[in-house]
């Protein structure tokens, strides 16, 4: 019999995303990490996925919101 030669899979490509936390933070995100026993990059990507899931796609546009908030405050 011949053998199955295995498909090479194509590997995964992250990108790296640094973000800077206080001394308290760092703290309670470990505290929460060994209670949930599961890691801080799995905690900080199950946090933020509902977030960027919606948007893989979508064109930025201009926000207009601090017209809008200016507007508030007119005499008009």
């Amino acid at each position: 019999m011949k053998k199955k030669k295995n498909k090479k899979r194509k590997p995964t490509r992250f990108k790296t995303i640094k973000i800077k936390v206080s001394a308290k933070q760092k703290k309670s995100l470990e505290n929460f990490c060994k209670s949930r026993r599961t890691t801080p990059n799995k905690i900080i990507k199950k946090a933020i996925r509902p977030l960027l899931d919606n948007y893989v796609n979508a064109i930025p546009t201009k926000s207009n919101e601090k017209v809008k908030q200016l507007a508030l405050f007119s005499s008009e």
